[in-house]
Parts: structure tokens; C-alpha cells; sequence
């Protein structure tokens, strides 16, 4: 995929058309991101998990990083912003505090790319402030990891700002513990 000139941050993206939900449940280990507010800045080993509930429409969304060798997560849902569109333009929904879920936090996910084998994304949303790149595998090829690049710049994303995140090969393994990302992340530390 040969680079090309960005969009302007104004101008509509190219989402896909026709996402096979199934198909994307399951685990996806995150490449590279935008640093943002919410996810703690020494986060590694990244990834998120979604499962599609029996109604079809609505997915469980659960986050996970390793912060100073500790678990943090937050748990939500996704569903598609306009149900009647075969865009693959959803919401994401978060409450805060987890263990008190009383301020619900909405978000955009647009996934801008998805290969045809189901194995690598690049996921956005419309302000361009927030960006992904996840694999189903912890590691992903440099190739495949700049054409994915190349994608974002067309799309009129800043693709300095990306951070690779660290992936331990194999991943840990989820304990149960719950971090404090959602509460540290409100004070942006």
C-alpha cells in the first residue's frame, strides 16, 4: 500500500462497509495507539476482548493492560451508532467507577480496516484523536504494520503520535485482580 496524501482532519473517513461481527469477537492484542488519557501511560501488554451477546446487536467489551505488573481493566459494551447503516461505525459504552457503575462514558469506534482474514485492524473515530492498531497475534510484521500506518495517514491521522505497546510473548494470563486504571486515568496519571 504506497502512502498517500492525508486527508484534511475536517473530511469524512473511510470506515468499512459490511463487518462480519462474529468474525471480529474474540481477542485483539493492541500494536500501537494514540497515548490517551485513559489508558495508563506504562501500559503493556494491551488487548481487548469482545463477545457478542445472544440479541445480536450489543458486544461485551472487556479492556485489559499491565500496569507496574498489576492488571487494570474496565468492562462495556458496543453497538452499532445507526443500526439501519452496514457501516462499521459503533458506539462503545464505560461506566465509572466499575464497582459503582453510576457515570456512563460514550465513545466512537470506526473500524477504518479490517484484512480480509480477520487478523489485523486499525480502528478510530471521528475527532482523530484516538487511534489503534490490534492484531489477533501479540506481534504483527513490520510490513503489514506500515501499510496499517500508511492507512491512518490517509485517513488524516497524525501517525507521529503513535506508541508501539510493549507485548510479552505469550501474554499474560488474566487474575482477576482489578488495577485502578479507571481512577488514575481521571487524574492523568
Amino acid at each position: 500500500m504506497a502512502a498517500a496524501a492525508g486527508k484534511k482532519s475536517g473530511s469524512e473517513m473511510t470506515v468499512v462497509r459490511g463487518l462480519d461481527v462474529a468474525r471480529y469477537m474474540g481477542r485483539w492484542y493492541e500494536i500501537a495507539s494514540f497515548p490517551n488519557f485513559f489508558q495508563p501511560r506504562d501500559g503493556r501488554d494491551t488487548r481487548a476482548t469482545y463477545a457478542l451477546r445472544p440479541d445480536g446487536a450489543t458486544v461485551d467489551v472487556l479492556n485489559e493492560t499491565w500496569s507496574k505488573g498489576k492488571r487494570d481493566y474496565i468492562q462495556g459494551t458496543a453497538y452499532k451508532a445507526d443500526p439501519a447503516s452496514d457501516e462499521a461505525k459503533l458506539k462503545v459504552k464505560f461506566y465509572l467507577p466499575p464497582f459503582l457503575p453510576v457515570i456512563p462514558v460514550v465513545g466512537d469506534y470506526w473500524v477504518l480496516y479490517v484484512d480480509d482474514d480477520y487478523q489485523y485492524a486499525l480502528v478510530g473515530e471521528p475527532r482523530r484523536k484516538n487511534l489503534w492498531i490490534l492484531c489477533r497475534q501479540t506481534q504483527m510484521e513490520e510490513e503489514v504494520y506500515n501499510q496499517l500506518v500508511d492507512k491512518a495517514r490517509e485517513e488524516g491521522y497524525d501517525v507521529e503520535k503513535l506508541h508501539r505497546t510493549p507485548q510479552d510473548d505469550p501474554p499474560p494470563e488474566s487474575d482477576g485482580a482489578a488495577g485502578a486504571w479507571w481512577f488514575s486515568s481521571l487524574f492523568g496519571k
